[in-house]
């Protein structure tokens, strides 16, 4: 399979500036995403609720404001999809899971009624990961989403948002929410060839959403390009009063710093030793993503990682074992129906004693403090995002953490991360590179994203066989 370079699906901004024009109504995009969830979706399972008649509604409204000279927000008019770990007052919340009967919320989530202020339309809610412990996007019990870059051959998504970058990546949402705690929105998005955006802890508020590893937990945008998760973050970023962990950071307005010369900025590369079991593919795409930054004028510095990335990865996925059953041990010591491999995870977490967790916390800020000592001749970090390109369910092993390798380190030092987009595979399946900066560099680190997009452009390429194996409605000029 070959991918298919005709941009035939809007990218969010691209959306909202049409909407804004006069030249797109938000009712004729609702009813083509709508349109496209209904052919597709049978198959893609990227939903688990879609609000039909509400999103209509509300598109309708949002139309009949903008003819008065009224908009909202920035995002007036364009959709969003909601992984299913944000609570929606009315509406079911299930985190990817059947142990127990989806309870319907009493509150919305902080981030969901920002995006709703600021004009966007909510399409429903996405699969999930269950309890969001998993970064294959395998779900045993609620069942795969689909990975649309290849329609023969079930591959993964990648999780645990994986859901959320389904629906993106088909057009079945102009973008969506996701959560990031070892990985969580840049995995799925680098396998299904979309941007998404790590942020720093405490720049977003976790109100109303289900936690796992509150030490990890992030909140982050999925789109097609780095524009579009600019205008997400300047949406949803932000204290609230209502999560004490979130703080007035320093970030204003990204969306507003995305231009500007980025030659100069010095980049660290993956160090020879870090280089080892990459798939040739993703290797060859990086050494390509490098050659591009030295032609826009950085500096590539190799360096070594004060901690190698597999240390990393162990004190994480320990501290998230041993908060996951802090929170839901209760639950998954019953005899209910769980996805084994979540429930191996987060049980792991019952062998942890206090004294252990106090002495991992301690070693994540001896981490910590040395990594942010190593950037201070840097930038900016590139790295691949995962490994490997989406490989089918079948060949799954969920013993292995070959999807984490890149990810975990950026939660447990607290770091900001965008992935985008960066080439293909033989095979037509998407590569990703991320950029990875220091905590509150989001600003940064986007441009950087945005200046290696602009050069390459892979944004514009679409999955191939979209259109001719679904019939759908393209939307109409208003």
């Amino acid at each position: 399979m070959n991918p298919q370079a005709e941009n035939r699906i809007p990218s969010l901004s691209d959306a909202a500036a049409a909407i804004a024009a006069g030249k797109l109504t938000s009712t004729a995009l609702v009813t083509q995403q709508l349109a496209r969830i209904d052919a597709m979706d049978r198959k893609l399972h990227a939903y688990v609720d879609v609000y039909r008649d509400e999103a209509l509604a509300v598109a309708a409204s949002l139309d009949a404001m903008q003819e008065a000279g009224i908009r909202l927000g920035p995002l007036h008019g364009v959709t969003v999809a909601i992984k299913d770990l944000f609570d929606i007052a009315g509406k079911p919340i299930g985190a990817g899971s059947l142990a127990r009967p989806p309870r319907r919320s009493a509150l919305t989530a902080t981030v969901v009624d920002r995006l709703r202020a600021a004009g966007a339309v909510v399409l429903g809610k996405t699969q999930t990961v269950e309890f969001a412990f998993g970064g294959w996007g395998t779900n045993a019990v609620m069942g795969t989403p689909w990975n649309p870059w290849d329609l023969e051959t079930h591959r993964i998504p990648g999780g645990s948002s994986s859901g959320s970058s389904v629906a993106v990546a088909a057009g079945m949402a102009c973008g969506a929410l996701g959560t990031d705690t070892g990985g969580s929105v840049r995995i799925p998005a680098g396998l299904c060839g979309l941007v998404g955006l790590k942020t720093t802890g405490g720049l977003v508020s976790r109100h109303g959403l289900i936690q796992l590893c509150p030490t990890h937990d992030t909140v982050g945008p999925i789109a097609h390009r780095v524009r579009d998760v600019a205008l997400l973050l300047d949406v949803i970023a932000g204290p609230d009063p209502q999560d004490a962990a979130s703080v007035r950071s320093p970030v204003r307005s990204v969306s507003g710093q995305l231009d500007g010369d980025v030659s100069g900025t010095r980049v660290w590369i993956l160090p020879e030793s870090e280089r080892q079991d990459i798939e040739p593919a993703v290797l060859a795409a990086y050494d390509g993503v490098l050659e591009t930054l030295a032609r826009l004028g950085m500096c590539l510095v190799e360096r070594a990682l004060p901690q190698s990335l597999s240390e990393s990865m162990r004190i994480a996925g320990a501290l998230m074992s041993a908060e996951g059953f802090a929170h839901l041990g209760d639950l998954f010591e019953q005899d209910l129906v769980f996805d084994p491999h979540v429930k191996r995870r987060i049980l792991a977490g019952r062998d942890i004693p206090a004294a252990q967790y106090i002495g991992l916390l301690r070693l994540r800020e001896q981490a910590r403090l040395a990594m942010l000592a190593a950037m201070e001749p840097v930038d900016v970090c590139v790295m691949p995002t995962n490994a490997i390109t989406a490989i089918s369910v079948a060949e799954v092993d969920e013993s292995m953490t070959t999807l984490s390798r890149f990810g975990r380190f950026v939660n447990l030092l607290d770091l900001c991360s965008v992935a985008v987009p960066a080439g293909f595979s033989h095979e037509g399946l998407p590569i990703s590179v991320q950029f990875v900066g220091r905590p509150w560099h989001e600003p940064q680190v986007l441009r950087i994203a945005r200046a290696f997009e602009d050069a390459t452009r892979w944004y514009q390429v679409m999955p191939q066989g979209l259109e001719e194996a679904f019939v759908t409605n393209r939307p109409a000029a208003a």
